[in-house]
């Protein structure tokens, strides 16, 4: 019985900081785009910029240092 008063108030805190965390990440923009990132998984790695560890090949692909 004495652990309902620990547990309780426990599970009203985590629910009022998961109902912060959701209402913050939709206020945020979060959920906004759905599409994209869904798209970008079938984009080929020719398509990303190249960063300054990759030296560009005479073929258009890109070699690792």
């Amino acid at each position: 019985m004495n652990s309902l008063f620990l547990l309780i108030p426990l599970g009203i805190v985590m629910v009022a900081a998961a109902l912060w965390a959701f209402i913050w990440a939709v206020g945020s923009g979060q959920f906004d785009d759905l599409e994209s990132p869904a798209h970008r998984v079938l984009m080929e790695e020719n398509d990303r910029p190249t960063t300054e560890t990759e030296k560009p090949n005479g073929d258009g692909s890109a070699e690792h240092d």
